[in-house]
């Protein structure tokens, strides 16, 4: 275990040694103030090495130890020479990196410039450049964002890649920015793609075209077109008032740090007052006093990039249907069509519908149907506006072969004339030998010689037929791989229709263009390199993530904790593994119970030597690994009081070797003789004194009487509470007495008075308990009968048939006696009548 404690105490020192040898480098910035303090530290990091005085002062302190020979005297001089020339080893070697670092101080691609965090004065710079924007602009932000974003890329090392070589842009090279998408690409670069793109584009479908059109060509990210004209051929800063602009720490890369002086776009009359920028342009930041879109509201001061606003009042307009008003919210632009429904009639007023008041204006399906002029045909129209016209067959028509003239009424069609037709066919070549006729002129029938297309070969066939021949075309397309293999070519032969295929320069993904001439375009996706814990986040060109480094990321290492600890130390975060634990172990200690002091030890490295033999005799010795370990707590080393076995002192011990001790003093105790002292070393006595301690009588109470020889007398005085089997009375007495049961405590009157009540309230309880038990049985017996009867009722009524009774059985009482009445009422009348 100590063995272990101490590789790990070794280990820490060698790195903690390590750490300290190492040179700093110093890291430079690309703002004001900070172009010559990075070369400076970074020559004094370097320059760390042996002082020319060392092998004198080893020489001195080796004379100074002893008389030294002739061959200590030749093993100094030996020694002097080696440092010296160790030194101007070093020295040299420090001079040319010195030289090398301040030659790639402008070098934007630089890895120390990779390792700045460029959330210091950078950043500060650029946020306190934008503030005046970010907090008193009204309208849309989103492209001061995207200003801000260029303006930061041009500062971040290897943020500015050009997408044709994929290489990052130093700010020593010249460049050219599009003005359409404002990404930036090395000069070289852009003129060889503007070359390109024009030869391939040019590609002609006939020969007869060829030169004679100004062929555009496309900006790599976003296609924007330029002309032929506008190629690059000169370096100019971002604004394009300086062409070459010097190579300035202070500035922004490729700036000429003039004002950038570029019109807003969409145009407002006013101009950027931003230093020579790369990006858009921000908002127009300029105060102009407007009023809303209505024109309703007063004039308010408003920034000029958000000068447009809305009152929010209804806007009132009249709309295009001329009855209503526009009732949304004051907008923009011109007003939306009428919502609103209402009966309108067509054009020519045969129907009436429901239509939106956005359309006042219809046709119905019905034809017009009018009398025309000449009192003989009607209008064949659909619905139109305004007169029918004149009749289409008045006047002088012409016959079929438009030769002859004929003055004939409407109600007469045309004659043919007799003359031949003489109308061009539709080959173009002969004329029909017809007859005037109507309708269309038959097919060209003539037997001509022809010519294939592609010119190879002839033959005598129908003039109305195309003869194409079966030879195919051996031609080379425009991407100079694949044949035509058309038949009967003519020569103009189209593009390839193949698929390119070939892997960009990304190395992840495939040409999806057809088959072409030259380079492929560059990879157009993007890709997001993360940092571990995936919330901060770089977006580089497709390919560049195998050589952009990870951005640092502010955010707190979430892994969790590897040791026995509940939260590791706060560490931002990284790849790899956490940082070992330096929290104090605080672990319980089985022997003892005292906390753990020392450092976190779950994941100690142990060196670990003679696990690989060599076999043969010239195998190197393997390098020692290091294995992560945890280690057991060491021993506790708390201190604690303790006596001396003679009890001659009291001295603190660690908690691990806590136990009896010796001081190794003599013992000094009298002996039994009374004449002479215990002679040995510091050792366990046991003393025997019958007074030093008070024994315990049997009832459990300590024996008062003064030390005694002997038993202890049972007659115990003490005073102890007794109570009666109710626990209602409670008495002291002596406990010698109880002990005996010389003395008893019974139940009075009351205690029987009280006994009796409490049983006569518990009757009562379970009398009332019975009778209420019994309500209840009585209740449920009696809703059961109750249901019982009422389906007794519904079944007898059930079972009952319903008979129905006719009208004769119903009424035949009454009908009796009213026949009875009109018979005898009928024969007093026919009496009467014969008197």
């Amino acid at each position: 275990m100590e063995a272990s404690w101490r590789q790990v105490a070794g280990g820490r020192g060698r790195a903690r040694g390590r750490a300290t040898a190492a040179p700093s480098s110093g890291n430079g910035v690309h703002l004001r103030g900070a172009g010559g303090g990075r070369e400076k530290g970074s020559v004094g990091a370097v320059h760390s090495g042996p002082s020319p005085g060392g092998a004198a002062t080893t020489a001195a302190a080796g004379s100074r130890r002893g008389p030294a020979g002739p061959e200590a005297l030749q093993t100094s001089v030996a020694s002097e020479r080696t440092s010296q020339r160790k030194f101007e080893e070093i020295k040299k070697a420090n001079q040319a990196a010195a030289k090398k670092l301040v030659e790639e101080h402008f070098s934007s691609s630089s890895e120390d410039e990779g390792d700045e965090d460029f959330e210091g004065k950078q950043g500060k710079i650029v946020a306190n450049t934008f503030i005046t924007y970010t907090t008193q602009t009204d309208g849309d932000i989103r492209e001061l964002e995207r200003t801000k974003q260029y303006v930061n890329e041009a500062f971040q090392a290897g943020a500015m890649t050009c997408l044709i070589c994929i290489a990052s842009v130093k700010r020593n090279q010249a460049v050219w920015s599009c003005s359409g998408c404002f990404c930036i690409f090395h000069m070289p670069c852009i003129q060889k793609w503007a070359k390109d793109s024009q030869f391939l584009v040019s590609s002609p479908l006939t020969d007869d075209d060829f030169g004679k059109r100004d062929y555009p060509w496309p900006c790599p990210k976003c296609r924007f077109e330029y002309k032929r004209s506008e190629t690059p051929s000169r370096y100019y800063c971002y604004c394009g008032k300086v062409e070459d602009p010097p190579l300035d720490p202070w500035l922004v890369p490729h700036s000429c740090g003039q004002v950038c002086e570029r019109e807003f776009k969409p145009p407002c009359g006013h101009k950027c007052l931003l230093l020579c920028h790369p990006g858009p342009c921000p908002p127009c930041p300029k105060m102009v006093t407007t009023t809303c879109y209505c024109k309703k509201a007063k004039p308010i001061p408003r920034r000029c990039s958000a000068k447009e606003w809305s009152c929010q009042l209804p806007c009132g307009r009249k709309l295009l249907c001329g009855q209503h008003k526009c009732e949304n919210p004051c907008h923009a632009g011109s007003c939306q069509p009428c919502p609103r429904v209402s009966r309108q009639r067509c054009v020519c007023g045969k129907k009436v519908a429901e239509r939106s008041c956005a359309s006042p204006l219809w046709h119905c399906d019905q034809v017009c149907g009018k009398t025309l002029p000449c009192r003989n045909h009607t209008c064949e129209q659909v619905c139109h506006v305004g007169a029918c016209g004149e009749c289409p067959r008045s006047g002088k028509r012409f016959c079929p072969c438009q030769k002859s003239k004929f003055s004939l009424p409407c109600t007469e069609d045309v004659p043919t004339c007799g003359d031949s037709c003489d109308k061009v066919l539709e080959c173009g070549i002969h004329r029909c030998s017809q007859r005037c006729h109507r309708g269309p002129c038959e097919t060209c029938r003539q037997e001509v010689e022809k010519q294939c297309r592609c010119g190879k070969h002839t033959r005598r066939m129908p003039c109305h037929k195309t003869y194409l021949c079966e030879t195919k075309c051996v031609k080379m397309r425009d991407c100079q791989k694949h044949q035509c293999r058309r038949k009967c070519c003519p020569g103009n032969c189209p593009p390839c229709d193949q698929n390119c295929g070939r892997t960009l320069g990304c190395r992840n993904h495939k040409c999806p263009s057809v088959c072409h001439r030259g380079s492929c375009y560059p990879c157009p996706e993007t890709v997001d390199v993360k940092c571990n814990c995936g919330n901060t986040k770089v977006t580089v060109p497709c390919g560049r993530e195998r050589t952009t480094r990870p951005p640092k990321c502010k955010e707190l290492c979430s892994r969790p904790s590897t040791c026995h600890h509940s939260s590791q130390e706060k560490h931002r975060c990284h790849f790899g593994s956490c940082p070992p634990c330096h929290q104090p172990c605080q672990k319980v200690l089985e022997k003892c119970g005292h906390l753990c002091p020392v450092p976190c030890h779950d994941q100690a490295l142990i060196k670990q030597t003679g696990r690989h033999q060599p076999t043969v005799p010239w195998e190197q010795p393997s390098e020692p690994t290091f294995v992560q370990t945890a280690l057991p707590c060491p021993p506790c080393l708390v201190p604690i009081p303790m006596e001396c076995l003679g009890k001659h002192e009291v001295s603190p011990l660690p908690c691990h070797a806590v136990g009896p001790y010796s001081c190794k003093r003599v013992c000094g105790r009298t002996l039994d003789c009374q004449n002479h002292t215990c002679m040995k070393e510091c050792h366990k006595v046991t003393e025997v004194d019958g007074c030093t301690a008070k024994n315990k009588l049997p009832c459990g109470h300590r024996c008062k009487e003064m030390c005694h020889p002997g038993e202890c007398p049972f007659n115990c005085n003490q005073k102890v509470k007794l109570r009666c089997p109710c626990k209602r009375i409670k008495k002291e007495l002596q406990c010698n007495k109880v002990r005996e049961n010389q003395v008893s405590i019974e139940c009075d009157t009351t205690c029987k008075e009280m006994k009796r009540k409490a049983s006569e309230i518990k009757e009562a309880e379970a009398k009332a308990a019975l009778e209420e038990e019994k309500r209840r049985q009585q209740a449920e017996l009696e809703a059961f009968e109750n249901r019982l009867k009422g389906r007794r009722k519904k079944n007898r009524k059930r079972d009952e048939v319903a008979v129905e009774l006719s009208l004769w059985q119903k009424y035949k009482y009454y009908l009796l006696s009213v026949c009875g009445v009109s018979v005898a009422v009928f024969a007093w009348y026919i009496t009467y009548d014969m008197d």
